[in-house]
């Protein structure tokens, strides 16, 4: 017999009661949907979104009859203790690396995980857009790149490979004298920028999906009383992003309708 399958869409997110958040999440989908018409979409997220959680999302795709589902982590790092716990709860791997609240989801479905953002051209564009804004004279100035980071080992490891390459790019693309990055876990921001400000102006940029408390309050907050420039303008809702998703679910539809390797 033939086989026959119909992929969908699994848009995996942080859960907020933020009702901006879930506005921009439900956009994303509209255009997935208009990108991919006739293609199953919906979100999924950790928590906090009643009747919309990642089971949820899961028993909606069964229900259109879907056989492979396609599940992007809208997440800014492969180095995020989500995408693990995302890989269980989908079934993906065997046992989480860490505890985790999440409910393990049992499906009929095959299960395509796409990877996170990371430092994607894409990504890397957007990052260096929001620091050249905020650059007067580049050459005479230090970029600080901002991630919340993970103490977790092997998270720990993929966060800082993140940044490193993040900071190596788009310090060469706009031109910094130096830049170097700083984390929340471990807590390296307000050391890392006094000693960029020994350097030369500072220009600060956080590396969040979305605007809210990290950027709005603990970035500010950590940072009282030294001099810097910085603005809080995250990821979205930036046009790449979507350009991103879209990009990506390609490339997971494409790999759904891939022949089964045969036993």
């Amino acid at each position: 017999m033939a086989d026959v399958r119909r992929p969908g869409v699994l848009v995996i997110a942080h859960g907020s009661r933020d009702e901006d958040w879930v506005q921009l999440v439900d956009a994303a989908l509209q255009r997935l949907r208009t990108v991919f018409p006739g293609v199953p979409v919906t979100a999924g997220y950790l928590e906090l979104v009643d009747g919309r959680l990642i089971p949820d999302g899961v028993r909606w795709l069964e229900g259109q009859g879907v056989t492979d589902i396609v599940a992007v982590p809208l997440f800014v790092s492969s180095g995020s203790t989500h995408i693990d716990e995302i890989q269980w709860a989908l079934g993906v791997k065997a046992e989480p690396a860490l505890e985790t609240d999440l409910a393990r989801v049992h499906t009929a479905c095959r299960v395509h995980i796409c990877p996170p953002m990371d430092d994607h051209p894409l990504i890397a564009e957007i990052v260096a857009e929001r620091a050249r804004a905020l650059a007067e004279n580049p050459a005479r100035e230090v970029l600080v790149l901002v991630g919340h980071g993970s103490e977790h080992p092997g998270f720990r490891e993929r966060w800082e490979g993140l940044l490193e390459r993040l900071t190596r790019r788009v310090g060469q693309a706009v031109g910094f004298a130096k830049a170097t990055y700083a984390t929340f876990h471990p807590d390296t921001l307000r050391d890392r920028v006094a000693e960029a400000a020994r350097r030369g102006r500072v220009v600060v940029v956080p590396l969040f999906l979305s605007a809210g408390y990290f950027t709005r309050t603990v970035i500010p907050q950590k940072l009282a009383g030294l001099s810097y420039a910085y603005s809080g303008e995250a990821y979205l809702p930036h046009e790449n992003v979507y350009r991103w998703l879209e990009e990506t679910v390609r490339q997971g539809l494409a790999r759904a309708a891939a022949p089964s390797p045969r036993g």
